[in-house]
């Protein structure tokens, strides 16, 4: 009786203890893995902020990178073999600049390096900024992208294009107007050109909120959540970039796409600028990152995953203007 009575307390903190894992799980949405650690013997570390003070390399990369990097770093630790450690930040670029270089910032209860050796984000605006407080003086764009919007997997909503974000039957997950780039500086500006924006977002400017209750979610960060939602039934459609798209579908997520015309999809606005920061550690390892993130083999990484390579006068190392 009192092992029968074991047992049956052993499964029942078994069950509880699952199903709170599947709900941190659920609700982190894969988040975790935009802090990590690459080693030159190939492993990673996720999550371990505290790298920020002390890798090889540290940089803080808009967010919508994330898919490529383990290749890219693994393939760069190869090819510089000085070097051991990169840690690598992929968040929204806003929320970097704002909270974590300009000021202290704390990530999962823990202190995050002010100054990375490199910082790229989709707005030139940002590098501005930097070089305005003496951090950054010289730039160079590496890659491009699109807008695009994520829709499950058979598009059962039907939906045609970017003037669909009109329709009233749709639930919307959209990237937040204050942190996430992709947003602020171009789903904002095709929302206005198609005539939506007030319609879509209530002229609202919040992060993980309702800007339309039960119509239009904003999010903290959209390459995570984005699917996520649309995976569990909560949005019908949101705005993303093209690569998103085709990076869930090679992992055979129930998402599918949904292209955006020109010049709507903003792909002529696009690029992607990384500079070095004078307050880095590393200023030699920098430079070697940024002489390969331009060579050929880098270039044909990104193109794999669905992002348009730069010109070569777009890779040349120009002043910040």
């Amino acid at each position: 009786m009192i092992k029968s009575i074991r047992q049956i307390l052993l499964v029942t903190f078994f069950l509880a203890m699952t199903q709170t894992q599947l709900y941190a799980a659920d609700n982190d949405a894969g988040q975790g893995h935009d802090y990590r650690t690459f080693h030159s013997n190939g492993e990673i570390d996720y999550g371990k902020i505290g790298d920020s003070y002390t890798a090889d390399l540290v940089m803080y990369l808009a967010g919508n990178q994330f898919m490529v990097m383990e290749e890219l770093i693994k393939d760069f630790l190869i090819n510089n073999k000085h070097i051991k450690t990169v840690y690598v930040e992929t968040i929204p670029p806003g929320q970097i600049l704002k909270g974590q270089i300009l000021k202290q910032g704390e990530i999962n209860g823990q202190k995050t390096a002010q100054n990375p050796d490199l910082f790229a984000s989709v707005n030139l605006g940002h590098l501005k900024t930097l070089k305005s407080k003496n951090q950054m003086d010289d730039y160079l764009i590496y890659i491009h992208n699109k807008l695009e919007l994520m829709v499950a997997k058979g598009n059962p909503k039907n939906i045609k294009g970017a003037m669909d974000l009109g329709r009233d039957d749709l639930v919307q997950s959209h990237p937040n107007p204050l942190t996430e780039g992709i947003f602020k500086f171009y789903g904002m500006e095709m929302l206005k050109q198609l005539g939506l924006y007030e319609k879509v977002t209530n002229d609202q400017k919040c992060k993980s909120c309702w800007a339309i209750k039960d119509k239009t979610w904003f999010t903290a960060r959209h390459h995570r959540e984005t699917p996520h939602r649309i995976e569990n039934n909560l949005a019908d459609v949101g705005i993303v970039w093209t690569t998103e798209v085709k990076h869930a579908q090679s992992e055979n997520r129930a998402i599918e796409g949904v292209a955006i015309e020109a010049p709507y999809n903003m792909s002529d606005k696009v690029g992607y600028a990384i500079g070095i920061l004078k307050t880095g550690r590393n200023q030699s390892n920098a430079q070697s990152y940024l002489s390969y993130l331009v060579s050929d083999q880098a270039q044909n990484i990104y193109e794999k995953y669905g992002f348009v390579k730069a010109t070569a006068q777009e890779k040349e190392l120009k002043p910040i203007p």
